[in-house]
């Protein structure tokens, strides 16, 4: 740990690791992404002709484009429980047959009813997809190219939003009543394909552990680390993490169970009675996930076609255009975060990506207020600081907030309480983008689009100063080492649980310090002793 401030990265390690089995996992895994960008990208430019298909209002309109993400709180924490409960690898074929009958319900709606029953089944999929993919792929990655990997799910997130606009644009000019019905429909043939590659892949080897399938968890950690002792020491990192005794061995053992069962020791771990470190993980991870949001993110998406239209681009060839040139920047950006994440690191991605897309939201705002402002004139450089705006902000979210939420919040959270916490956090992230894309017509409506953004612009700022404050560096750090980052002892939470009244005052007084220094407030001398 640093002397002073937030605690340092650790650099990767310098030898070679075996990642190709572990990135194709990743990549076999990352495809339910891509029908999740798919769902989010497509109803852009497919509500427009719904709109005037169906003959829907503004208010329906909002309802359609903002419920699939309160939907899929259900899939959110359905995933969390399933994934437990059933593992990560059989989990993923649940996320492919609700997107299955999503797309189908939705590429066949007759009318407005089955259309929102069409959302609700993919929102249900939707839910499970934000969870299990980086959350699988964080299990099963080594720490030396964790954020690589993980940075997959965002990555086919950017390619299935990408696909969602070229569809757009492709199934436009089909008559009205046919065009949109093709763009939501043809969801299914991504969801059929990852159903069959998901056969091939492997068990994340720290669910194995949980269930006590030592010999099977050997198997996987061999396939992804440099030699058998390397696999040996993670597999008894792991072995503590999930409370399994280090004399306890065997091809199958049987896990020591808490009282109270398991499930309710979780949630009492985790919501109900959290330790200090417990407490700051949470934090940590329901920071970034719901500033991910709260700065505007899938307004952007969802919307831009309304957005450039407001700017003064007219047409909707020109307005698809528009929004599948900002596909391609948040597509090509991600692709250079990928490679940034493992050498940069999670932290200074985060602030600069957050800087950058203050900026823009800045210039975003300006121009939409001075368009407005000028309804009966055409004011050129407006309209290109609004479309150089909007490409600016996605490029930014791309490199930092986009991929880094994923990964910084499946790798901080204990073995334990991993998968809840992941979606406890993925729901309130799915909350806050349902409340702002049900919202934005409405509130762009109230104080007008320049408006809502400066409004985002200060949810921006307020995100960077939590980032700045909140959040330690974790690049090149195994999973198990991550507790030591949020004050954790090595002993386990229940060291922090146990006795605090027999701690002397020297020993209460140096874990007030590590606290504020991990928060990065003092600089701090190191002292012997029990925390």
């Amino acid at each position: 740990m640093a002397s002073d401030g937030l605690p340092e990265a650790v650099a990767p390690k310098t030898k070679k690791s075996n990642i190709k089995y572990a990135s194709t996992c990743a990549v076999v895994a990352s495809m339910a992404s891509i029908v999740l960008g798919y769902d989010i990208g497509v109803m852009s430019g497919a509500s427009l002709y719904i709109q005037k298909d169906l003959e829907i209002t503004d208010v329906q309109v909002e309802i359609l484009m903002g419920i699939l993400s309160i939907y899929s709180i259900v899939g959110s924490f359905a995933a969390g429980m399933t994934s437990d409960w059933i593992g990560r690898r059989f989990t993923v074929i649940f996320v492919a047959a609700f997107f299955f009958a999503g797309a189908l319900l939705m590429g066949f709606a007759s009318g407005y009813t089955m259309l929102m029953l069409g959302r609700f089944v993919a929102g249900i999929g939707v839910g499970y997809a934000i969870v299990i993919a980086p959350l699988y792929t964080a299990e099963i990655a080594p720490a030396s190219a964790r954020g690589f990997l993980v940075s997959f799910a965002e990555v086919f997130i950017n390619l299935g939003i990408l696909f969602g606009y070229v569809s757009n644009y492709a199934f436009a000019r089909l008559p009205l009543h046919l065009g949109w019905r093709f763009m939501l429909g043809i969801g299914a043939v991504p969801s059929v394909l990852l159903a069959l590659l998901v056969s091939g892949m492997p068990e994340s080897p720290r669910w194995l552990v949980m269930k006590g399938r030592l010999a099977d968890a050997r198997v996987v950690l061999e396939k992804i680390t440099d030699t058998p002792e390397e696999a040996e020491e993670r597999l008894a990192d792991i072995k503590t993490a999930a409370g399994i005794p280090e004399d306890l061995d065997g091809d199958v053992v049987v896990v020591p169970r808490k009282r109270g069962g398991e499930e309710k020791q979780v949630w009492r771990e985790l919501i109900l009675s959290p330790t200090p470190s417990m407490r700051r993980m949470l934090l940590a991870a329901l920071g970034v996930f719901l500033f991910q949001q709260l700065t505007g993110s899938d307004s952007v998406v969802l919307y831009s076609p309304r957005v450039f239209e407001s700017a003064g681009i007219t047409g909707d060839d020109q307005l698809l255009a528009a929004t599948c040139a900002m596909g391609v920047a948040k597509t090509l950006v991600i692709l250079v975060a990928m490679f940034l994440l493992d050498r940069v690191g999670r932290r200074p991605l985060l602030l600069c990506s957050t800087g950058g897309m203050i900026v823009s939201l800045v210039g975003l705002a300006t121009g939409l207020t001075v368009v407005d402002q000028n309804p009966d004139a055409r004011v050129p450089w407006a309209v290109s600081l609004c479309v150089a705006s909007v490409l600016a902000y996605v490029s930014f979210f791309s490199v930092g907030l986009g991929p880094v939420t994923g990964v910084y919040t499946t790798e901080i959270l204990p073995l334990r309480v991993r998968a809840l916490g992941f979606a406890v956090g993925a729901a309130g992230n799915r909350v806050v983008s349902g409340v702002m894309s049900m919202a934005f017509l409405s509130l762009s409506g109230a104080i007008t689009l320049g408006g809502t953004f400066f409004l985002y612009a200060g949810v921006a700022v307020l995100a960077w100063v939590f980032f700045f404050t909140c959040l330690p560096e974790t690049r090149g750090r195994t999973l198990e080492e991550m507790g030591s980052l949020f004050g954790m002892t090595d002993t386990g939470p229940e060291a922090e649980d146990a006795a605090p009244g027999t701690q002397d005052a020297s020993c209460r007084a140096r874990l007030l310090i590590n606290h504020m220094n991990i928060w990065g407030s003092v600089h701090r001398k190191v002292c012997v002793g029990h925390i």
